[in-house]
């Protein structure tokens, strides 16, 4: 998979495409990826992805606060996984919000050799997303590519999103989060030394400095397995302001205690897949209780993953 930082950099010819945001790249966005890959390699045919970053949402104001469940590289990975060829993360600007749908999709066919252009049911580009499918059918056929419209996703009722994700997420329910996405919700950060107060209770943690933006799950203790230089490893994970210690904070710590191993790891980067969210973070009246509750949190954890 090759993966570019603008449309401006790519020169190709007869590309399979599909646009969107793809954060996350849940199940809805893996079967349009799974129908782009299997036609456009049944006519040896590049399979392509643009996305953009910043979304478009931010952008336009629609959205305050951005919290993404990947970053741009994971998103690209998470693609090229499926089969995707080539990843666009385009980057999106006033100027690009103020393109017409049909200025947009001739430097399409400029740059890409567009020949078939696949999206959600749903989608729609250009200056005031005037461009949906229909309109991006009749272009297409001025400009000579077909449009292939996927129907959406849907479990339980609900059709898959983003935003559904999200919701789940800020929830705490991250088994739900899950079955959305296919896989467990992950995050990343390096660690970074804290305060040093679980080594001194005999549970010491890892202090992850997560990006800002980063979709977290709600304040709580968790079940997650940990990836540490390639190798997994159970962990319980607390996230929140750590009422017993700071009970006037409003700084959010994610702190992963990790069940099996005692290795100092400052400064690598880990993982954290969330496989359960055990409670609620609360405040104890005094340490002790604290550390009989981490107990009991341990052990729930490793019985879970144990199952």
């Amino acid at each position: 998979m090759q993966h570019y930082r603008s449309l401006e950099e790519v020169h190709i010819q007869n590309a399979w495409l599909t646009i969107g945001q793809f954060d996350g790249v849940h199940r809805g966005h893996q079967e349009i990826i799974r129908k782009l890959t299997a036609e456009a390699h049944a006519v040896h045919a590049p399979a392509v992805v643009i996305t953009f970053f910043p979304p478009p949402a931010v952008v336009l104001g629609k959205r305050v606060k951005p919290s993404y469940l990947t970053t741009p590289d994971e998103r690209a990975l998470l693609l090229g996984d499926l089969g995707v060829d080539i990843v666009i993360t385009h980057p999106f600007d006033t100027q690009v919000a103020a393109t017409s749908a049909q200025d947009f999709t001739s430097n399409l066919r400029d740059k890409l050799g567009l020949a078939c252009l696949m999206v959600g049911y749903d989608y729609a580009l250009g200056h005031d997303r005037a461009g949906d499918v229909v309109t991006l059918t009749a272009l297409g056929k001025q400009l000579g590519f077909s449009v292939k419209a996927i129907p959406p996703v849907k479990i339980d009722g609900e059709i898959i999103s983003s935003s559904l994700i999200r919701s789940a997420l800020t929830a705490g329910q991250v088994e739900r989060a899950a079955r959305f996405l296919g896989r467990d919700y992950r995050i990343s950060g390096k660690v970074v030394p804290g305060d040093g107060r679980g080594s001194t209770i005999g549970i010491p943690t890892a202090n992850l400095n997560v990006w800002s933006d980063r979709a977290l799950p709600a304040s709580g203790v968790y079940v997650c397995q940990a990836l540490v230089d390639g190798e997994a490893q159970g962990a319980v994970t607390n996230i929140g302001i750590r009422p017993t210690f700071d009970p006037k904070s409003d700084l959010t710590w994610v702190e992963a205690h990790l069940l099996d191993l005692n290795e100092n790891i400052y400064g690598k980067v880990i993982q954290l897949d969330f496989k359960a969210r055990l409670r609620e973070e609360q405040r104890f009246p005094d340490i002790q209780t604290l550390v009989d509750q981490i107990h009991q949190d341990i052990f729930r954890a490793r019985d879970i993953l144990n199952q």
